[in-house]
């Protein structure tokens, strides 16, 4: 009985640490799109029409972000759930990290298409500074 106890906290540890880590090396940092917003309103003069609507933009991506990161999580309970009944990467496992791919694809699509949608609100001149702040964003190391 103490062996079979024993072993069941060893896998549901080993289960803990196998997301932990996954979720560390496979979900992406923190999504760019609010820093880009930030850094538009820090380094991009606007007029008072661009500011509400970037704002108005910003509120409805905030709500699409929070179902995809929501739909996310789902996906990585599902992934602990199949590494703590599978012990390996067998077919519940490789299935559910399928299902976090695609979540995460998801996200950084949609992020993209926010991303896009603030650079429609800007000036040419204002695009080509966004321009260069989101390729920064993109390229910066050590995050």
């Amino acid at each position: 009985m103490r062996r079979h106890v024993l072993t069941l906290v060893i896998a549901f540890v080993a289960a803990l640490a196998g997301v932990a880590i996954g979720c560390r090396l496979l979900m992406p940092a923190e999504p760019q799109a609010s820093d880009i917003h930030a850094l538009i309103h820090r380094d991009i003069r606007l007029d008072p029409e661009q500011a509400v609507a970037l704002d108005r933009l910003e509120a409805r991506f905030a709500a699409t972000r929070a179902a995809l990161d929501a739909r996310l999580r789902g996906d990585n309970a599902r992934l602990a759930a199949a590494i703590e009944a599978e012990h390996r990467d067998g077919p519940r496992v490789s299935q559910a990290i399928d299902a976090v791919h695609h979540s995460m694809g998801d996200l950084q699509k949609a992020t993209l298409a926010h991303v896009f949608a603030m650079r429609r609100v800007l000036r040419p001149d204002q695009a080509a500074t966004f321009d260069r702040l989101v390729a920064a964003r993109l390229t910066e190391t050590g995050r």
